[in-house]
């Protein structure tokens, strides 16, 4: 395991919601958290984080890409401001983004979305 999942115990061990339509993107920052040691729970709609959220599963920070169907969903939106987000946008297809969440504009590499997560996790924790 890398650095950061030096950070977490077995008591302590983060989760982040990834939630987008692109399951390519999905699984590989899923697989990219997954091996530091960090819970990625990958979802492809509003009733997936709604369905985590009931089991228990809060997120510590949410991954989403910024589409117009997930951003028009009134519990994606609650859920961007409730907790730390970095958003995947385009810079071709506009789509109102909610100034508290942080943005990644298309290409993105994997390795940077995980590295901005990463830091905001260990804000969390700080």
């Amino acid at each position: 395991m890398g650095k950061a999942a030096a950070r977490f115990n077995k008591d302590t061990i983060p989760v982040v919601y990834v939630i987008a339509a692109d399951w390519t993107m999905r699984t590989a920052v899923r697989a990219e958290l997954r091996e530091m040691g960090i819970e990625a729970l990958g979802m492809d709609s509003a009733e997936d984080a709604g369905r985590a959220m009931a089991s228990g599963q809060l997120p510590n920070v949410v991954v989403l890409e910024a589409t117009e169907e997930l951003l028009g969903d009134l519990r994606i939106q609650n859920l961007v401001h409730r907790f730390p987000a970095v958003m995947i946008a385009s810079r071709t297809v506009k789509v109102p983004l909610p100034h508290t969440a942080e943005v990644l504009y298309r290409p993105v590499r994997i390795a940077d979305l995980v590295a901005r997560v990463s830091e905001l996790l260990a804000r969390d924790t700080a």
